[in-house]
This record gives C-alpha cells, sequence and structure tokens, in this order.
C-alpha cells in the first residue's frame, strides 16, 4: 500500500516526537530513535517537516522494489548532522546510564562504553546507512579505561565511537524485489523490547532511589556549572537556560507572587549538593575544613605513597579502589580551587 503524504504530515504533528511518521514509514531504527529521544531532542522533529516528502518517496519506492541503493562496498558521503547526533545521542545513552546503572560492577569498563556504542549504532542505523557494530563497540570499549571513572567520560566515548562509526558506515542491502513488508505486530514487538531495555533501569532508580537521583542530577549540573569558571561568559548563559523556566511562568502569569530569588534557591541547592561531596572528598583525604589547600595537597602525596598497588601486593584491589578514590577526592578539590580562582 502506497504512503500517503498527508497522513505522514498528520502523524508527524500529532505524534512526530514519538516517531509515529516513521513507524508508519516503516523506518523502525528512526522511530526508535525518536521515541528514546523525544525527537531528536525536539530539534530533528521540528527539522523533517521539510524532509517527510523525500521519505515518502523513498518507502514508496521501497515498497515498489524500485528504489536502487548504491554497492554497500560504497560508502555514503559523509553528513555532518549525522556525526553530531551519533554524539550527542552518545552522551545521552551514556548519562542514562551513569543514573540508572552506575551500581553494577565493571559499569565505566563495561556497561558504560556498551551503553554509549549502543546509542551510537542507533543513530548510525537510521534511514539507509548503517556501521559496524563490532568496530564502534570497540572504539568504546578502548576509550573507556582513559577515562574512567569521570562523569564526563560519555562524551569523550562518544566522540571515539563516532569517528570509528563513521569510517566504517556502509549503505544497507536493498529488501529484495515482490518481498512484502514485515507485519506490524512483530516490528510493535521489537520496539516494546528496546524501549523497555532503555527506561526500565532508569524508572527503578527514579522511584526505587529517588534521593541518589536527584542528588547525581544535581551534582552533574553543579559540575558542568563549576567546569565553566574559566568562561564566565558561558556560565551566565547556562545560568539563564535554567533560570528560563522561571522568566516564562513570570510571563504567562504577569510575575504575581513570584519571586527570582525563589528560583535562584535551585542553583544555591545545587551547587550546596556539590559542597557536601567537597566535604566528602576532605573525609576521604582525612583533612579538616580549614585546611589549607597546601596542606590538603601534603595529605593527598602521602595518601598516595601509601594506597599505591604496587606497595600494596598483599591487597591490590582495596589498593586500586582507595587509590582512584584518593584521586578522585583530590580532583574535586582542586576544581573548587581552580573555581574560586577563577573568581
Amino acid at each position: 500500500m502506497a504512503k500517503k503524504l498527508m497522513v505522514t504530515y498528520a502523524l508527524w504533528a500529532m505524534g512526530g516526537p514519538l516517531g509515529l511518521h516513521h513507524l508508519y514509514l516503516g523506518r523502525d531504527s528512526h522511530a526508535l530513535l525518536w521515541m528514546l529521544t523525544m525527537g531528536g531532542f525536539g530539534m530533528g522533529w521540528a527539522r523533517e517537516f521539510f524532509r517527510i516528502p523525500s521519505y515518502v518517496s523513498e518507502a514508496n519506492q521501497e515498497a515498489k522494489g524500485k528504489r536502487r541503493r548504491p554497492s554497500t562496498e560504497t560508502p555514503p558521503p559523509a553528513s555532518p548532522a549525522r556525526f553530531a547526533g551519533q554524539v550527542c545521542v552518545g552522551v545521552y545513552f551514556g548519562t542514562v546510564a551513569l543514573v540508572g546503572l552506575n551500581s553494577l560492577d565493571y559499569f565505566y569498563l563495561i556497561v558504560l562504553p556498551l551503553s554509549v556504542g549502543a546509542g551510537v549504532h542507533l543513530v548510525s542505523n537510521v534511514g539507509s546507512q548503517t556501521s559496524d557494530l563490532r568496530r564502534t563497540l570497540a572504539a568504546c570499549l578502548v576509550t573507556s579505561p582513559v577515562f574512567y571513572g569521570s562523569k564526563l567520560s560519555p562524551l569523550p566515548i562518544s566522540l571515539a565511537a563516532s569517528v570509528a562509526a563513521a569510517q566504517h558506515r556502509r549503505f544497507k542491502p536493498p529488501r529484495p524485489a515482490g518481498t512484502p513488508p514485515e507485519p506490524l505486530f512483530p516490528r510493535l514487538y521489537r520496539l516494546s523490547l528496546a524501549l523497555m531495555a532503555f527506561s526500565a533501569p532508569l524508572g527503578y532508580c527514579v522511584f526505587h532511589n529517588t534521593t541518589a537521583t536527584l542528588y547525581y542530577a544535581s551534582d552533574c549540573v553543579a559540575a558542568v556549572l563549576n567546569a565553566l569558571w574559566f568562561l564566565p561568559w558561558l556560565r551566565g548563559a547556562l545560568e539563564y537556560c535554567l533560570l528560563l523556566p522561571y522568566r516564562v511562568l513570570r510571563a504567562v502569569t504577569g510575575g504575581v507572587g513570584y519571586s527570582e530569588e525563589a528560583w535562584r534557591k535551585v542553583l544555591e541547592i545545587l551547587l550546596q549538593e556539590y559542597s557536601e561531596r567537597e566535604k566528602e572528598a576532605l573525609k576521604v583525604l582525612s583533612a579538616g575544613e580549614d585546611a589549607t589547600f597546601e596542606q590538603i595537597t601534603h595529605q593527598y602525596r602521602e595518601l598516595i605513597k601509601t594506597w599505591h598497588p604496587d606497595h600494596n601486593p598483599d591487597k591490590p584491589l582495596e589498593a586500586q579502589q582507595t587509590f582512584i578514590k584518593i584521586q578522585e577526592a583530590y580532583e574535586t578539590l582542586l576544581r573548587k580551587k581552580r573555581r574560586h580562582r577563577g573568581k
């Protein structure tokens, strides 16, 4: 059955961020991507207004067996938009994994890189293109140990995976002429399994560990704000975006009964959560809150010498875990010092 342009536009308007128009056209990978990212974070959905006619034409040609794709040996042309999407979705999948799965063993070595790789490959598989999944995951697994334990590690891992996916991109083989389209039910079944695999860990974390989830989310936002101490204008722009819901609320209600200070308290709470983490870092380094940074550095060096894995061959696992914890605590306090120096 030929796909109708007006039906596609109607589905795009009513359920575009959920990928209904892609499901109608048989573009299941694109539909799944839109379901998981709410239409490519809204931007991809808006951009598709001008691309829907070509999607409908491709779907109809595919159904009639008239669409000819280049040989799978010839790589598709490079697409900056696809590469940017791979990076963004890889970071998004990695962040979701950090929130919902960070308690698993070997998280930073296996779970996180596999999550980022899945996001990158999903974007690589959109439309008529695909990529080599094994090479994409290999790039993630090789890059992950370099940034072990860092909350910003999804970004470099996603960049490495996106480069690998772009280098090994290729066209999907065309569907043989006369092959009937796959029934809707098996397609919906696979999409449902994928949605459950993505949302179940995150849902469990949110509903059964709400405090830890909010703490981690606030910690991530605060870490980003604090990382921008050397770019005050960029930090100010981010804070403006975080305060934007308040300004929209004032514009809608006329500003009656709302104080900007109340909304700014949200940002202060986020930064206070980060200060609590700094207190935990002081405990790890056995330093008091009145200790100077020179004293903290001296304590850090002494602990590093004591707990270096080479100096503890009888308990290597405990030494390695403590060594990493000491390093993370010192990096937390080092960021605090840099932040104050930049003000």
